[in-house]
């Protein structure tokens, strides 16, 4: 039998290796504002993902409706929504962020994206505890519709 060609490494010094292949692998972009306004903005944004998924899932009828939670999810995005915003202020414009120029070159059409999901999630709280399934499934649609519209405008594909 042969001996294999790559030595064995000890268990620590494997582990060692393979975090440093991993972070080698990774874009390595970080946000080094002081105040870390993008890091704070997509925090918020990861939660509006998390709060309204579990919605989504009812409205394309993968889920249960239950009404508490529903009625709890949808509060808690009306609360998440108004967050982010304070954090796209001009010293919120630097690299690493996926924002394009047009959040800053355009603060009219901005705001008016802005403007309408906040309205579409005021209208999801309106209906979240209806038990109403259709007016309801329109109601997550309008507010995931609203999230990509300003993802197409406003948000760069790179990484």
């Amino acid at each position: 039998m042969s001996k294999p060609i790559i030595p064995k490494l000890p268990l620590t010094l494997t582990l060692l290796a393979s975090l440093v292949l991993l972070g080698a692998c990774s874009d390595g972009a970080r946000d080094t504002h002081p105040d870390k306004l993008l890091t704070k903005r997509l925090a918020i944004f990861k939660q509006f993902t998390k709060t309204l998924e579990p919605m989504g899932l009812v409205a394309r009828d993968r889920k249960d409706y239950v009404k508490a939670e529903f009625v709890e999810n949808a509060n808690a995005l009306k609360e998440l929504s108004t967050q982010p915003w304070v954090y796209f202020s001009a010293e919120g414009n630097y690299p690493p962020t996926r924002a394009k120029p047009e959040v800053w070159s355009q603060p009219d059409a901005f705001k008016k994206a802005t403007n309408t999901y906040l309205a579409t999630v005021d209208q999801l709280v309106a209906v979240a505890g209806s038990a109403d399934k259709p007016v309801i499934s329109a109601a997550v649609e309008a507010v995931q519709k609203s999230c990509k519209s300003c993802h197409d405008q406003f948000r760069s594909d790179r990484s």
